[in-house]
């Protein structure tokens, strides 16, 4: 599970009450730690831990810069000093934010005392004019639901910005052939959001293998996992080398750096080790390590993101968009050949033979049902984009490889969408819904949120609290 870290900058104006302010960054940082949130606090800063100045201001962003905070909240314990605000934003370049507890009753006299909504406002657009993106919780109780959620929404917001700022995905051989849909623009990821690649060929992979062999330990233990989780269908030594592969790659993925892979999963890669990747896929799929099919990079990437969104907690899926349901109008069925990790599947899995090839190594078993968020990171001609929308697991017909028949509101209109691009026939599923945090996650990582449901005032309204 991730652990984000916020940098907690509460803030107030000289001309509404102090020791009003004072009470709210206490009550604030209470709550916080009530709710298990991880937050560098400025009470060493100033008497007040207030941001309200100019020589303060830089003394908090050298402590955030120092802690490695992941995000900025700024909470108005009045009205707030927006231009500090916006410099210390500047100055740190992480998801911001924005919130004020509700304002109270003006006292009997007509005196306000902190004027909190109308500081948001002026904040919102000073930050506007520094060009800094920023998340907004609306106006609300410290003991509000939407208090926490907006909360714990932000975090998983900054944990995609984290992730997404710092992939690095490990690429085994090239695309095949065949798969001019999963070519990518390596310089031009590295240029825009810093996504480093690093390849490695073929060999370096089996000579991996030849060491996990020699070894031992950890492919029997491998080994014996399988036989606990799943229904064994091929040959002892076919089992061993399906554990080496596992073995092997999260080996090299330590080697180099990398929190996905990529691999060119068919068909040199069972001309040399006579098995196919799926089932090895599918046990670092469950370690949280994403394994995607085909080499397709920009696969891994939405990997990543999803995983991040969901904060660690639940694994996703790598599917292919296949056909349409035979009997339900905006059926479709998601299916690869078997690297689902098994914490999605709703029986046991079968380590077997895979869909259209012939040689073992092919997880099979259908998902679980339930809500899902499906998305899609993609580009071309130097834009990108991510395609994310909601759809919901269903019965349909039985299938082969790792499957899982889901229905969407309209399946022309995604039908449409990703025919006319910049996507593929790849998808990543998730069993939550996280269209909002992806959604939001996108104004501070430079690419397009793309809904493929009209959906979008809806996440906005979710976002706001509604």
């Amino acid at each position: 599970m991730a652990n984000i870290k916020l940098g907690y900058a509460p803030t107030r104006r000289s001309i509404f009450s102090a020791p009003d302010a004072v009470k709210y960054r206490k009550l604030t940082a209470d709550r916080l730690n009530e709710l298990g949130i991880d937050f560098v606090d400025i009470t060493d800063i100033n008497e007040e831990g207030l941001l309200y100045n100019d020589e303060d201001m830089y003394k908090i962003a050298e402590k955030f810069k120092r802690e490695k905070i992941d995000g900025l909240f700024l909470p108005h314990c009045n009205f707030g000093t927006e231009f500090e605000c916006a410099r210390l934003a500047k100055e740190l370049n992480v998801p911001v934010l924005l919130w004020g507890p509700l304002d109270e009753r003006p006292e009997p006299d007509g005196t306000r005392l902190r004027d909190t909504q109308c500081g948001l406002f002026a904040t919102g657009k000073v930050l506007r004019r520094f060009r800094v993106p920023f998340t907004y919780m609306t106006n609300c109780r410290l003991n509000d639901p939407v208090f926490e959620r907006g909360l714990r929404d932000f975090l998983a917001v900054c944990n995609v910005v984290k992730t997404f700022k710092n992939m690095r995905i490990l690429q085994i051989s090239t695309r095949p052939f065949e798969f001019f849909t999963t070519m990518c623009n390596e310089g031009e990821l590295l240029e825009k959001f810093n996504i480093q690649l690093s390849p490695i060929p073929m060999p370096e992979l089996t000579d991996q293998m030849k060491i996990a062999k020699t070894e031992g330990t950890e492919v029997k233990e491998v080994m014996e996992y399988c036989r606990q989780n799943m229904e064994i269908l091929i040959k002892d030594d076919e089992l061993e080398n399906v554990a080496a592969l596992k073995v092997a790659m999260k080996a090299l993925a330590k080697k180099y750096g990398c929190q996905a892979i990529a691999i060119q999963c068919w068909n040199q890669l069972q001309s040399e080790i006579g098995i196919m990747p799926c089932a090895a896929n599918s046990l670092l799929n469950e370690e949280g390590i994403p394994v995607v099919c085909e080499t397709d990079i920009h696969g891994a990437i939405t990997a990543l993101m999803v995983e991040a969104a969901g904060m660690g907690e639940t694994r996703s899926f790598f599917a292919d968009w296949t056909i349409r349901h035979p009997d339900v109008t905006n059926g479709e069925l998601l299916q690869h050949c078997g690297p689902w990790p098994i914490s999605v599947a709703k029986e046991t899995p079968k380590l077997t033979y895979p869909l259209a090839f012939e040689h073992p190594g092919s997880i099979t078993a259908e998902a679980k049902h339930g809500d899902i968020t499906l998305a899609r990171f993609d580009g071309d001609n130097g834009e990108y984009s991510l395609l994310l929308g909601n759809a919901k697991g269903i019965d349909g017909p039985k299938g082969m490889g790792t499957y899982l028949w889901v229905e969407v509101d309209n399946i022309k209109r995604l039908e449409a969408k990703i025919v006319e691009g910049p996507y593929i026939h790849h998808c990543v599923g998730i069993h939550k819904d996280v269209v909002p945090v992806l959604y939001e996650a996108c104004k501070y990582i430079g690419i397009v949120p793309d809904l493929y449901d009209p959906i979008e005032e809806d996440v906005k309204a979710y976002l706001r609290g509604e």
